[in-house]
């Protein structure tokens, strides 16, 4: 591909939060690589997605030790487009990356060990061609190990300097409670929780999640906030052949998508409709509805999708009105 130019414009039309009581800030949209970024996927349009996304302002791009297909091919195409794309501009992205899911055979490659999560990390690194990421996250809880054991291990991780920050991912409030009492203690500079949220996944607000984030002023990064693509127009008129759900069922299933959730889906497009807003906007619109929320992470299988989800920052914020009447129908 051509040599890259990031546009002077990229930082006029982003919104940036604060993370928790931080001083990072996030792009309110951030670019997810857990697909389309693997091995069996087409090189020039990962790099093609990267420049949409930073020409757009997004600045935060979130991997795991495990994305691809195969594992751990994501951060070495994502390590190939830093060399080949952002050489140069290091300082201006947020790279965040994650361990604690099946990584490599034997007792030693998952959950939260201290063993497992510092030798994660220093195999992304390589991937990546870091010396460091910007945010390395827990990537769920582990009832096996201590949790002392797991922040421990976070903290000496900040402390080797192989992050700047540290977050947990797919906890519950009361284990956040916990960790963070631990991370306080020890000055561990403990800022975010990545979980799955979205109008038809309101978990974190049921566990106690979200409402702990925001007692303690950490901040909360949102994925599927689509509903793993539910929430867009592909489901508009039933069940496309070539969508996630049809061709991988890993996630979203074909047994999922009933006749009363389509129905919810069209008229929340409906809403979308009148607020001159696409159906995915709204989602992520609603999303970033309060403070508790820091960013929104999208996944993209071509630059259009960036463009239209990036597009949330120019639009008006839902009215109390509108955001009634979501929960009328998500409750119907």
């Amino acid at each position: 591909m051509a040599t890259y130019t990031p546009s002077p414009a990229r930082y006029s039309t982003m919104t940036y939060n604060r993370v928790g009581k931080s001083g990072l800030k996030l792009p309110a949209v951030s670019l997810g690589l857990w697909h389309n970024f693997g091995s069996i996927d087409n090189y020039d349009n990962m790099v093609a997605m990267c420049r949409t996304a930073f020409d757009l302002g997004i600045t935060h791009f979130d991997l795991a030790n495990n994305y691809g297909p195969v594992p751990g091919s994501a951060e070495t195409n994502f390590g190939k487009i830093l060399r080949d794309t952002f050489g140069g501009l290091r300082d201006e992205l947020i790279i965040s990356t994650k361990a604690g899911y099946d990584m490599w055979p034997g007792p030693y490659g998952d959950l939260g060990s201290r063993k497992y999560l510092i030798a994660s990390l220093d195999q992304s690194l390589k991937r990546l061609g870091l010396e460091y990421v910007d945010i390395f996250y827990h990537h769920r809880m582990d009832p096996e190990t201590p949790l002392e054991e797991t922040m421990l291990a976070l903290d000496q991780i900040v402390r080797s300097g192989k992050a700047l920050y540290v977050g947990i991912s797919n906890y519950d409030g009361a284990t956040l409670a916990r960790a963070t009492a631990i991370l306080q203690e020890l000055h561990t500079p403990f800022i975010i929780n990545q979980n799955r949220y979205s109008i038809f996944d309101r978990t974190i607000e049921k566990n106690g999640l979200k409402a702990t984030a925001r007692t303690l002023g950490k901040g909360i990064i949102a994925f599927s906030p689509l509903a793993q693509g539910l929430l867009t127009d592909r489901y508009l008129n039933g069940l496309p052949s070539d969508s996630r759900a049809v061709k991988s069922g890993k996630f979203l299933k074909p047994n999922d998508i009933t006749d009363s959730v389509l129905q919810k889906v069209k008229a929340l497009n409906q809403i979308a409709k009148e607020h001159g807003c696409s159906l995915s906007q709204l989602a992520l619109k609603w999303v970033l509805k309060d403070s508790d929320l820091t960013s929104v992470l999208i996944g993209a299988s071509r630059p259009s999708q960036i463009i239209d989800n990036a597009g949330i920052v120019g639009i008006a914020p839902l009215t109390e009105e509108e955001l009634a009447e979501i929960e009328r129908v998500v409750g119907a």
